[in-house]
């Protein structure tokens, strides 16, 4: 007996120890581990990686930027189905255990004893263990690994609200196909919000975290239809949903509609991309990928729409003019199926309806084609096929016989005919490209921006980017310069030869007018109307280029222009947003605007960051009306030039459309002002003009700058697209004249002298003057009734000797 009670001794003894020992290397285990734990409390001031999303005018989404596609939803906002759903796949004990749940743990080791080699072991990690490892640990399979996830889950519990941690985690979660959080998935998979979710949907989303890969909808249909039924069925058996609902819902076919954003709906992609630009240099590509950002643009989407179709049919139409250049590709179709081998072609997104075809055979007049097919959702091919034929009216353009055009393989571009279904013209990606930038003259914000034919083809924005010479409708900022100090649209200025010196061993600057002939003394209205280059030279060596460069300067047109004569006629280089917002002071009144593609924007909790109108409101912020007087805005904005300067421009621009080299536009038949420009070689053609409430400008050109053509002029080619977008864009506007200033005296005149008209003369127009510079009635004027002008034995020394071009 004794014997055995010194054994049972021993062995508690032994047994004693053996605890000690492993309790303390357990203890030195967990004080090991845990002085390298992360700091959780990080975690109280949580600010997930949102993305940005950009939005036009009307609210509608336009872009969205981010590196995790993620959208931020407070717990409070989460509806308790959702709730439901994701405890019951993942953690059911969520609000019971304290960060670890034991009989997870016990389910788990019986699987590991059980389970057959190679084959993974089955987690037992909790919600808060979750949100422990996506947070502050990384996925790596060691028990280290798991010892501090289990410890951090205890901490949490106890620093932590169930609500704050399940908040942590539906935001977190990755979820497939690029979406983080559940906000941002229910969005994507099924375009609704989490509110709208069905019971099926919500589980198939439940479903995910345990494997988004694993439940493609599209290339794991079956295991995630499985899956989705096994959360159905645990939510039923945890008691959120009943049995009923629950059978409903799995016998519902797993749907999935991913939504597709992008800027080519509304043809926007050079002003998202303009816009995206403008973010990161404002705020950083963190703020810009990561920082949730509510951008508020200017974008007006039916405006977009109409300067995208007006800028592409003009392009279209010089490039038909000069002739069918080939197919975009031949494709080997002789006995096989041309659909897949079509779909593998790549294809431009942005020129809807365009449509890429491959040529089947060619018979008679007539071309049998067949249309690229469409994509599912999955990526893969879609098995219908489309086909069409172009009659000889499709290829009339070509102007050759269907055979001399294509053949069998090639792949080409076609537009249905309207009214015809099933016939189809072809068309060719034109060579030449260009820009239109439409704007609101008294804010500057850019309505409507296409710096390009397509932005799917080349990124490079020809309204932004590209710097290329304005020609002559740079010279309304010489005439204006001119006026606002001391010219009327009436003073006479020469045209007729002139030649410049420009120093020793250089040869003498002999310009020209675009047309042959010389007009001889006529007025600065007739030089802007006809596009006089020898009259506007003439005065801006009369008021000096130093001057011409100030104006040049204040308007934006450029920042430092070289003070030479040539730059008179539009020889630097600008942009066409920059000539828009030019003209837009014309319009405007003569003042000051800063062209803005984005109205504000605001951080991911609704603060305005940045706000483009910079006006101040006196008054706007009192509580109540009482009585006070109505708010006020104030516009400290700087004025670039006279106002009444600013009209008779304007004035002097409706003319250019009414009998100049702008009268194409007329055809819009709302009052319109304008200038063309056309440069040396014709490389560069430009139309920018106005109404009263609409700025434009347009310019067309080669990339690689080279002649349009000897023929090509603004007013064939650019006036126009400006014609075309005008049309569209004031097409339920009424015809509103251009606004009067205060102090402007209408006098009628004789448009080819400058001087007081008669009574009876039809060709008078009314001419715009400020206080006191009228021509008089009588006295100054002989007896044909033109000024009196003394005849210069050299008329370029005249000028420049400082006469005021009134000679």
């Amino acid at each position: 007996m004794r014997f055995f009670l010194r054994g049972i001794g021993i062995l508690f003894t032994a047994g004693a120890i053996t605890f000690v020992v492993a309790a303390c290397a357990v203890g030195a285990l967990l004080w090991k581990v845990s002085r390298d734990l992360p700091d959780y409390t990080q975690l109280a001031d949580y600010q997930p990686a949102v993305m940005t999303r950009v939005h036009a005018a009307d609210g509608s989404l336009l872009a969205e930027y981010a590196r995790e596609r993620r959208m931020f939803i407070p717990i409070q906002a989460v509806p308790k189905l959702v709730i439901a759903a994701f405890v019951s796949a993942e953690d059911k004990n969520f609000y019971k255990h304290q960060g670890v749940d034991p009989e997870g743990i016990a389910r788990a080791a019986l699987y590991y004893l059980k389970r057959d080699n190679g084959r993974r072991p089955q987690g037992a990690s909790t919600i808060t263990q979750q949100v422990a490892k996506n947070f502050l640990l990384t996925s790596e399979q060691t028990f280290d690994r798991k010892i501090k996830e289990v410890l951090l889950a205890l901490r949490m519990e106890k620093a932590y609200t169930k609500d704050k941690i399940l908040e942590l985690y539906l935001n977190e979660i990755y979820l497939g196909l690029g979406n983080y959080g559940i906000a941002a998935a229910s969005l994507n998979y099924y375009g609704k919000s989490v509110h709208e979710l069905t019971l099926a949907e919500v589980a198939y989303l439940a479903a995910l975290p345990k494997g988004p890969n694993n439940y493609n909808p599209f290339r794991a249909r079956e295991a995630a239809t499985e899956r989705r039924n096994y959360v159905i069925d645990r939510m039923v058996e945890n008691g959120y949903v009943s049995r009923e609902d629950g059978e409903k819902s799995k016998a519902e076919p797993l749907t999935v509609n991913p939504r597709s954003l992008s800027p080519n709906t509304y043809a926007a992609g050079f002003f998202a991309e303009e816009v995206r630009r403008d973010i990161a240099d404002r705020f950083g590509e963190k703020a810009l990928y990561e920082g949730g950002l509510s951008v508020r643009t200017t974008l007006d989407p039916k405006m977009q729409v109409m300067a995208r179709k007006a800028l592409a049919d003009g392009l279209v139409r010089y490039d038909e003019a000069h002739g069918w250049r080939g197919p975009m590709q031949k494709l080997d179709i002789a006995g096989k199926e041309w659909g897949a081998a079509l779909a593998e072609a790549p294809a431009l997104g942005d020129v809807q309806p365009w449509r890429l075809a491959v040529v089947l055979d060619v018979a008679g007049d007539g071309v049998r084609i067949g249309l690229q097919p469409a994509r599912e959702p999955s990526g893969a091919v879609a098995k219908e096929r489309e086909g069409g034929v172009i009659p000889a009216e499709g290829l009339k353009w070509t102007r050759k016989a269907a055979r001399q055009v294509v053949s069998a393989g090639d792949v080409v571009y076609v537009e249905p005919l309207e009214g015809k279904p099933g016939q189809f013209r072809l068309r060719q990606l034109p060579e030449i490209s260009g820009a239109i930038v439409a704007m609101d003259p008294y804010t500057g914000r850019v309505l409507a921006m296409v710096g390009g034919f397509s932005f799917d083809q080349s990124k490079f924005n020809r309204a932004t980017q590209a710097q290329r010479q304005p020609g002559s409708s740079f010279k309304p900022i010489v005439y204006a310069a001119a006026m606002d100090n001391g010219y009327t649209p009436s003073s006479i200025i020469l045209d007729a030869p002139i030649s410049i010196d420009q120093g020793p061993g250089q040869e003498p600057w002999r310009p020209e007018n675009a047309e042959e002939g010389f007009a001889g003394p006529r007025t600065l209205r007739f030089g802007v109307e006809h596009s006089q280059n020898m009259m506007t030279v003439r005065l801006a060596q009369d008021i000096g280029m130093p001057l011409v460069v100030e104006y040049a300067k204040r308007f934006g047109v450029y920042d430092n222009l070289q003070p030479l004569l040539a730059m008179a006629l539009g020889s630097g280089e600008t942009t066409v947003m920059r000539m828009t917002a030019a003209y837009a002071m014309f319009a405007n009144g003569g003042r000051k605007i800063h062209p803005t593609l984005v109205d504000r924007i605001q951080d991911r909790w609704g603060r305005n960051v940045y706000a483009h109108d910079e006006r101040k409101c006196v008054g706007c912020d009192a509580p109540s009306y009482s009585g006070q007087t109505e708010p006020k805005i104030v516009d400290e904005r700087p004025q670039v030039l006279d106002p009444l300067t600013a009209y008779q421009i304007t004035s002097i621009l409706e003319g250019v459309v009414q009998r100049g080299t702008g009268t194409a536009v007329k055809e819009v038949g709302k009052p319109l002002a304008g200038k063309t420009g056309t440069t040396n070689d014709a490389k560069d053609l430009w139309f920018v003009g106005f109404s009263p409430d609409l700025a434009a400008g347009v310019y067309i050109g080669y990339d690689q700058p080279r002649s349009l053509g000897n023929s090509a002029y603004a007013a064939q080619y650019a006036a126009p697209i400006f014609r075309d977008f005008m049309k569209m864009a004031l097409a339920d506007k009424p015809p509103t004249p251009f606004r009067v200033p205060p102090g402007i005296k209408l006098v009628r005149v004789d448009p080819q002298t400058g001087a007081r008209a008669t009574g009876g003369e039809r060709t008078a127009i009314l001419e715009a003057f400020k206080p006191g510079t009228a021509p008089p009635e009588r006295g100054a004027f002989g007896d044909e009734g033109a000024p009196v002008a003394a005849a210069p034995q050299d008329g370029d020394r005249q000028v420049g000797g400082g006469t005021g071009g009134l000679y």
